[in-house]
């Protein structure tokens, strides 16, 4: 049988799962709009290579929207793990 506790938690989780990425998905939709007309451009240096050149609004966007996400992820797992001590 069915715990109804752990299935809200659940519940919780995957809500909370959905919001963050619905909110970051909106958000990169309004960064990919919002940088139609940038004209100031420039490549990331990566370990091995680096990219073409891209829009530095871009680049400052995406590394926030990534953040945020993977931010979000790790507060409901933070969450979890602070209840059960």
């Amino acid at each position: 049988m069915i715990d109804s506790k752990n299935s809200i938690k659940m519940f919780i989780k995957l809500r909370g799962i959905f919001y963050n990425t619905t909110i970051n998905t909106i958000f990169f939709f309004l960064l990919l709009i919002g940088i139609q007309n940038s004209s100031n451009k420039a490549k990331v240096n990566l370990l091995i290579d680096e990219t073409i050149q891209l829009p530095v609004s871009f680049i400052i966007g995406t590394s926030f929207i990534s953040g945020s996400l993977i931010g979000g992820f790790l507060s409901l797992n933070f969450i979890k793990s602070s209840k059960s001590l």
